[in-house]
């Protein structure tokens, strides 16, 4: 951890997302991705599940990814950063195995941690809720809600609310991205951080700022363009262009990010 967040690692996460403008929290798939925006400035770093899992051959959200997650947390939880880790819907249907899975990631140096409902039963999700806080009282839960991600938004609302008062430090609503509803969340959850993610068609992060969201995830974007760089090189080189375009760290600056 940096030396400011040595003590309380937990607080001083939490303490960012009480600041003047949201926390913008990249999402990493693998150490070299994590250690790369960490030396570019970002204190705190979190996971892509979709990176995770697509890395590894795997699908996302089919809960196929908990011991390679476990291993990122491993890997990610030595360096000078923040880490909270994507989770999925913490891989069980049984709020103590969800709390027991959360006590590993806090021991590989997780400081938060990101559980979604996938749009099941609300008060399923409130009970993993609670058996994660009361396991690991220290750990950032971010409680994610899938109205809009895989529904038509009916019942944000109550969800964020149910999982607010069943102890969540922050909710997650990806797929959110109307101005109007957006304030209205933040009204309605009175204090409790609101998570939304970024998209570039979506409001600016000065804009969600003024609206009150308290939190900006990138999710799979960077995975998704990095994998969008790695074509585009290899397709202008097959097509003679040039393919130095867009940053490109060099061989020993990879190489120092594992030093």
């Amino acid at each position: 951890m940096t030396d400011a967040s040595a003590a309380r690692p937990a607080d001083t996460f939490a303490a960012l997302h009480r600041q003047d403008r949201p926390l913008l929290l990249p999402n990493a798939w693998d150490h070299a991705s994590a250690a790369l925006l960490h030396a570019h400035g970002f204190p705190a770093v979190g996971t892509t599940s979709l990176g995770v899992a697509a890395a590894a051959g795997l699908p996302d959200g089919a809960r196929a990814t908990r011991e390679e997650t476990l291993r990122l947390a491993g890997a990610l939880g030595t360096l000078p950063c923040l880490l909270s880790v994507d989770a999925e819907d913490g891989f069980s249907d049984d709020p103590g195995d969800v709390a027991a899975f959360a006590a590993d990631l806090r021991a590989r140096g997780a400081v938060g941690v990101n559980l979604e409902d996938g749009l099941g039963p609300a008060d399923l999700h409130a009970a993993k809720i609670r058996a994660v806080r009361a396991a690991v009282p220290g750990l950032f839960v971010n409680a994610r809600t899938d109205t809009y991600w895989l529904g038509d938004g009916e019942g944000t609302r109550e969800r964020v609310l149910a999982y607010r008062d069943a102890g969540a430090d922050g909710v997650f609503v990806p797929g959110l991205a109307d101005p109007d509803a957006i304030a209205g969340l933040v009204r309605a959850l009175d204090g409790c951080p609101l998570n939304v993610l970024y998209t570039p068609d979506g409001p600016s992060l000065a804009h969600l700022a003024r609206l009150g969201v308290r939190r900006v995830s990138l999710g799979s974007l960077p995975y998704r363009r990095a994998l969008g760089a790695a074509l585009d090189a290899v397709l202008a080189v097959r097509e003679g262009r040039p393919a130095g375009e867009g940053t490109v760290p060099s061989y020993r600056e990879v190489q120092d990010l594992v030093r």
